[in-house]
């Protein structure tokens, strides 16, 4: 268990490194959130000048900013990184793959600590949304927990593709899960059929999630055991294809 936490904060601190040094792979994923905020959200003087549905939409472009940075971080990262010669070096070394997967989701972690805040910070000076310090640390704590889905999926992608149709396959589970779940327009406007399809995916889970612990809304019950069933699923299936690409590459 040590040497496993040991090579998790060794592979997390120089992937984090790796991220710092190249910022057009971090600069992305805090202006686009910021931008679907604008298009989707501003333009609506209804929603805008409304505390509550403001506040909705603010968190749920968090969501969604989470998502991106997860997804991208990841999925494109993880399949530039495997076809790097050093990548296919340090995976020859007996370092187990949880502990590759884990330093990963840290890493990717706190580029979407920092994703979150251009969102939070336009939503709170261009809308009628507040927040109480209690519902900020609040949201922020459901956004992290709620990104462990996504980086495994990310994962996932990024060991199953390679680099050129890791990028096409991100693209489009990005705005599929987005739409789907209600992250750039309110289920509350999906047709009934749309709706009920929608709470099966990870996107509406996290939103709701989302929505209880930073802005008060009924607890969204079990859709939570949803994500954390979308999580275990998405952990297995990044873990078996690490294993896979690593005995197939690397034995």
């Amino acid at each position: 268990m040590t040497s496993v936490l040991r090579s998790t904060l060794l592979y997390a601190r120089y992937s984090l490194l790796q991220t710092v040094r190249v910022p057009m792979s971090w600069v992305g994923n805090l202006v686009f959130p910021t931008l679907a905020l604008c298009v989707f959200v501003l333009p609506q003087p209804d929603v805008v000048a409304d505390p509550a549905a403001s506040r909705d939409a603010v968190l749920s472009l968090a969501t969604f900013a989470v998502m991106t940075s997860s997804l991208f971080g990841l999925g494109l990262g993880v399949a530039q990184n495997r076809e790097h010669p050093w990548t296919r070096y340090t995976r020859t070394l007996p370092a187990p793959a949880s502990a590759r997967i884990l330093s990963e989701t840290i890493s990717t972690g706190c580029v979407s600590v920092v994703a979150v805040l251009p969102v939070l910070l336009v939503g709170l000076v261009c809308t009628a949304a507040d927040f109480t310090p209690g519902e900020l640390l609040g949201g922020y704590l459901a956004l992290a927990v709620s990104a462990l889905p996504f980086m495994m999926l990310g994962i996932a992608v990024g060991n199953a593709f390679p680099a050129k149709a890791a990028i096409a396959v991100v693209q489009i589970l990005m705005f599929g899960l987005a739409f789907g779940g209600g992250l750039f327009l309110a289920p509350s406007g999906f047709p009934h059929w749309a709706a009920d399809v929608s709470l099966a995916l990870p996107t509406r889970q996290a939103r709701e999630f989302v929505l209880w612990a930073g802005a008060g809304a009924a607890f969204p019950g079990w859709l939570v055991l949803g994500l954390v069933g979308w999580t275990v699923v998405f952990f297995a299936l990044a873990l078996w294809l690490v294993r896979r690409d690593q005995s197939r590459g690397y034995a």
